[in-house]
């Protein structure tokens, strides 16, 4: 993600719905462009985490946010969050794609051993994509943070990387062109198995 994404990202993530867009992140809606270009400043300055732009190459145009973040390394796991696609991509078959892309980052190009996804357990939109995508519900961190003067109890999904194999071949047979009809519609939903979490 950089200053050049900022005019496409600010038009997808704002409008109407930009509140509830940003309900559960822990940033606000910018107000203007100004405002997401600085914070698209102070996130570049970040040393714990790094964003990535979604861009639909069938438009150029930039259709919303994530990252990786809590990177840890020396034990194989990281996280994926900030998670903000905007009109055109959320729902879409942009945004599976664009996880996809990044799970496979992930696991094949970075050989990372565990994935991440965290939410507010109230966040009941988040804990549906976790599950579509293949994670694995852990349990919820009672009381584990303020976010925006409300208590926030976390709930911790994963994925690691003896489940990947399987979950990436279920990501691939649904991103098939074949599986997309005229109107763009899948044919066949994204399948992804309750797998087993013993490795």
């Amino acid at each position: 993600m950089t200053q050049e994404h900022a005019a496409d990202m600010f038009a997808a993530i704002s409008g109407p719905e930009a509140d509830a867009r940003h309900r559960w992140l822990f940033s606000d809606a910018p107000a203007d462009l100004a405002a997401l270009q600085a914070w698209i400043n102070m996130t570049l300055a970040a040393p714990d985490q790094l964003y990535f732009a979604v861009i639909d190459t069938a438009t150029g145009r930039c259709g919303g946010r994530h990252a990786l973040m809590r990177l840890r390394p020396e034990h194989g796991s990281i996280e994926i969050g900030g998670v903000l696609w905007g009109a055109g991509v959320a729902k879409t078959r942009l945004a599976t794609e664009a996880f996809y892309i990044t799970a496979k980052h992930v696991f094949d190009d970075l050989g990372y051993r565990r994935f991440e996804w965290k939410c507010n357990d109230r966040n009941l939109g988040s804990k549906r994509a976790a599950t579509r995508f293949g994670f694995t519900f852990e349990g919820v961190f009672r009381q584990d943070m303020i976010v925006k003067g409300e208590n926030r109890d976390t709930a911790w999904f994963s994925m690691l990387d003896h489940e990947w194999p399987a979950l990436k071949a279920r990501f691939e047979t649904f991103l098939d062109p074949a599986n997309f009809d005229e109107t763009g519609q899948s044919k066949t939903p994204l399948s992804t198995p309750r797998l087993p979490t013993s490795g």
